[in-house]
C-alpha cells in the first residue's frame, strides 16, 4: 500500500473555485495527487455590468462536476461589502490609493474562507495564485515561507502580502511551481470545461470597470483647485480621490504634460508637475506591518517592490520609532503611492509588508483604514 496517498486521502482540502483555469487546474492536481477534495465558489458581489457572478458560480460548478469533487456556494456578500468595499471606499475619502485585491486575500479568501474550511473539517485551503510556501518544521512546529511563484511573469505574492503568517501551514497553492502555459496545458489535460475560459481582470470579484464612475456611486464629486509645486493655480479638478499619484491621463490641463505629484485632502488641492523627475523617491514611510517571518532587527537588507509585477529592488528596512518602517532603496522609485503596498523580500522569500505614509516619517494613521488596525 501507498502510505504517502493513503495520508493524502485523509486530508481535505478545500480549493476556492472562482471559475476561472487557475483554481480549476489547482482542485485537479489536488485530486490527481491523491487528496480530498471540496471546491467552494464564494459569491461577494453581485452588483453593476460587469459583475460576472453568475457566469463564474456556472464555470466553477461545472468543473468540479467535472473532477467528480462535492462543490459548495458561500454567500460572503455582507463580508465582502464591509471589509473591501468598505476598507476601498473609506481609504479613497482619505485621500490614499488603497490595494483592496491584497486586502480581499488577508479578509475573504485567507480569513472568512480559511475559518469556515477550518471549522468544516479542512487540513487545508488552496487557492489558484501564483506563489509557492516553503514547508518546514522547527522546534517541533510546522511553519512555512512564502516564496514567489515560479512563473515571475504571473507571481502573486505581492497581493498576499498580508495574509496572516499563522494560516500559512495550512494553505496550499498547487499552481505556484508552473508557468500560465503549463496551467493551461493542464487544463486541457484534464478536460476541464473551462480550459479556454480567459484570465479575469479587475477588481477582486467585481470585474473589470470604469474606477472613476464606479468611486462615484459611492463618493461625492467635491471640486477643488490644481496646482503646481510653486502653489499656481493651474486649474480645477472634480475630486481629489479620482486621482493616484504618477497619473498622467485624465487630468485636463493644457500645455502639458502634467503628472499628479501629490494631494492635499485638509484643502482639496490636487498637485501637478510636469517634470517627471519630481516622482522619483529612494525613501518611503510604512506603517501598519504584517510579519511573514519572524525577525528581531532593526535593519534587515534585501529586495522590495511598491507595485505589482515591479521588478524587485536592492533595499534596506529600517525600523523608524513605534509602528514606523523605512524602506531605503538603491534606485529611486518612480511614483510611490500613499495607501499602497510595499512588500520586502529576503533571498526570494515574503518577509514582511506594510502600507506606504505620506513623504514623512510621522505615521498617517488617519489615513489607514480601520480594517487593518490589527495587522
Amino acid at each position: 500500500m501507498n502510505t504517502e496517498n493513503t495520508n493524502k486521502k485523509r486530508q481535505k482540502v478545500f480549493v476556492a473555485m472562482s471559475g476561472g483555469v487557475d483554481s480549476s487546474v489547482a482542485a485537479a492536481l489536488l485530486k490527481r495527487d491523491g487528496f480530498n477534495v471540496v471546491g467552494v465558489y464564494m459569491k461577494c458581489w453581485a452588483e453593476g455590468k460587469a459583475c460576472t457572478t453568475v457566469d463564474d458560480e456556472r464555470s466553477a460548478r461545472l468543473a468540479a462536476n467535472h473532477l467528480g469533487i462535492p462543490f459548495y456556494s458561500w454567500n460572503m456578500i455582507n463580508e465582502y461589502r464591509q471589509r473591501v468595499m468598505g476598507y476601498m471606499i473609506d481609504g479613497y475619502q482619505k485621500g490614499i490609493t488603497p490595494n483592496p485585491d491584497a486586502v480581499c486575500n488577508r479578509e475573504i479568501k485567507f480569513g472568512l474562507f480559511f475559518e469556515k474550511a477550518m471549522k468544516l473539517g479542512a487540513d487545508f485551503v488552496a487557492t489558484g495564485h501564483y506563489a509557492r510556501l516553503l514547508h518546514e518544521t522547527r522546534n517541533m512546529k510546522h511553519e512555512a515561507q512564502l516564496l514567489a511563484a515560479e512563473d515571475i511573469e504571473k507571481d502573486q505574492t505581492y497581493f498576499l502580502s498580508l495574509m496572516k503568517r499563522e494560516v500559512l501551514s495550512r494553505v496550499r497553492f498547487p499552481i505556484g511551481d508552473y508557468t500560465k502555459r503549463e496551467v493551461r496545458e493542464f487544463a486541457r489535460k484534464f478536460g476541464l470545461p473551462n480550459a479556454q475560459r480567459k484570465s479575469s481582470q479587475g477588481l477582486c470579484f467585481v470585474g473589470k470597470i470604469d474606477f472613476s464612475e464606479f468611486l462615484k456611486q459611492y463618493i461625492k464629486p467635491r471640486k477643488g483647485n490644481i496646482i503646481d509645486s510653486s502653489g499656481k493655480i493651474l486649474g480645477e479638478h472634480d475630486g481629489i480621490m479620482y486621482y493616484t499619484i504618477g497619473q498622467r491621463e485624465g487630468i485636463g490641463l493644457s500645455g502639458g504634460p502634467y503628472y499628479v505629484l501629490g494631494k492635499d485632502i485638509v484643502t482639496n488641492t490636487l498637485i501637478v508637475t510636469k517634470d517627471e523627475r519630481d516622482l522619483d523617491t529612494k525613501e518611503i514611510f510604512i506603517n501598519n506591518m504584517n510579519w511573514l517571518v519572524a525577525l528581531n532587527a532593526h535593519a534587515i537588507e534585501g529586495e522590495a517592490r511598491v507595485r505589482y509585477r515591479q521588478p524587485l529592488t536592492k533595499a534596506t528596512l529600517e525600523k523608524v520609532d513605534g509602528a514606523t518602517w523605512k524602506i531605503i532603496f538603491d534606485v529611486a522609485q518612480r511614483a510611490v503611492t500613499p495607501g499602497q503596498i510595499a512588500a520586502f523580500y529576503q533571498d526570494g522569500a515574503l518577509v514582511a509588508a506594510g502600507i506606504i505614509q505620506e513623504k514623512s516619517a510621522e505615521p498617517a494613521i488617519a489615513s489607514v483604514p480601520s480594517i487593518l488596525a490589527t495587522v
